[in-house]
C-alpha cells in the first residue's frame, strides 16, 4: 500500500467513526509538498540536452521530439542556461565510431495489403536487444568529456527513448445510460472485455558531468497509454500524453519541485 493510499484509508476510517458519533464538518485544505532535487547542480551554469539512443516505432522521431521538449521545459523550470545545439542521433554517432559496416545482402522490398502504406525508414533499434548493442557509448567517459570541453563543461543530459506500438486485451470501464423505475435517466459504470492498442514509452535519462565524463544519475521511466482498438489516436499526441507523465520526475532531478494536492481537515 502506498503512503497516499494509506492516508486515504485512514481519513475514511476516521470519518466513519466520527460520523457515527455525531455531526462532523470536513474541510478540504490545499497543500504544497516540496520534493528535493535528486542531484546537486550548483557547480554547473549550463545544461546540454545532447541527444538519445532512440527507436521502437517509426511513427515519430523520439530523439528529436524528446530533446526539443526537454529543452523547452528546462528553459522555463530551472535556472541553468540551456545550450542551443543540433540534436545528435546517438545511433548514427555509434555507427560512425564503428566505421563502415560490411555490405549486407539486398533485402526484398517491403509489401503491404492493397490500400495500406508501405513501411519505410524502419528504425535501427526496435527491441531492447538492439538497444544493448549501442548502449556502451554511455560508458565512454573520454567521449563525454570531449563533448563537455566543446560546450564549456555543462551538465549533459542524454539516455535512451523507446516509443513502441502495443496492443493487448483487457477489461475496460465505460458509462452506460439507463432509466430507473421513476423514469429518470441515470448512468452506471459497466466493465467489459475489449481489444486495446496504443503506445509505450520506455526512457532512461542519463545525467553526465561534462567536466569528467562521469555519470551522475540515471532515471528510468516506463509509461503506456492504451485506447479502444476502434479509436484513432495520432502517435505524436500519444507521445506528448506520455511525456506529460514523465516530465515532473525528470524536472525534479535538477530542481526542487512542488507537488500540489489536498488534505482533509475534520472539525
Amino acid at each position: 500500500m502506498t503512503a497516499s493510499t494509506a492516508a486515504a484509508v485512514a481519513v475514511a476510517s476516521v470519518g466513519l467513526v466520527l460520523g457515527a458519533s455525531g455531526c462532523v464538518t470536513f474541510y478540504e485544505i490545499p497543500v504544497e509538498i516540496p520534493l528535493q532535487a535528486k542531484i546537486d547542480v550548483a557547480n554547473f551554469q549550463r545544461v546540454l540536452v545532447f541527444g538519445f539512443l532512440s527507436g521502437g516505432s517509426n511513427a515519430i522521431d523520439p530523439n528529436t521530439e524528446t530533446a526539443r521538449l526537454l529543452r523547452s521545459q528546462l528553459r522555463s523550470k530551472q535556472d541553468l542556461k540551456v545550450i542551443d545545439s543540433d540534436v545528435v542521433s546517438l545511433v548514427d554517432e555509434v555507427d560512425r565510431q564503428r566505421g563502415p559496416a560490411a555490405p549486407k545482402p539486398a533485402a526484398a522490398a517491403p509489401t503491404a495489403a492493397p490500400g495500406e502504406p508501405v513501411a519505410k525508414n524502419e528504425p535501427k533499434i526496435k527491441t531492447d536487444k538492439d538497444l544493448q548493442t549501442y548502449a556502451s557509448i554511455f560508458d565512454d567517459k573520454d567521449y563525454w568529456k570531449a563533448i563537455g570541453e566543446r560546450y564549456q563543461s555543462p551538465l549533459i543530459i542524454t539516455g535512451t527513448v523507446m516509443f513502441t506500438e502495443m496492443s493487448k486485451s483487457g477489461m475496460v470501464s465505460r458509462p452506460q445510460q439507463y432509466i430507473d423505475s421513476t423514469g429518470i435517466t441515470r448512468y452506471q459504470e459497466v466493465h467489459e472485455w475489449a481489444d486495446l492498442k496504443g503506445y509505450a514509452l520506455d526512457s532512461k535519462f542519463i545525467f553526465i558531468d561534462g567536466r569528467t565524463g562521469e555519470q551522475l544519475y540515471t532515471e528510468p521511466v516506463h509509461e503506456e497509454s492504451l485506447y479502444p482498438s476502434t479509436q484513432s489516436t495520432p502517435a505524436l499526441s500519444s507521445y506528448f500524453e506520455l511525456m506529460d507523465k514523465v516530465l515532473p520526475s525528470f524536472l525534479n532531478t535538477l530542481s526542487t519541485q512542488k507537488i500540489r494536492g489536498t488534505r482533509i481537515l475534520i472539525k
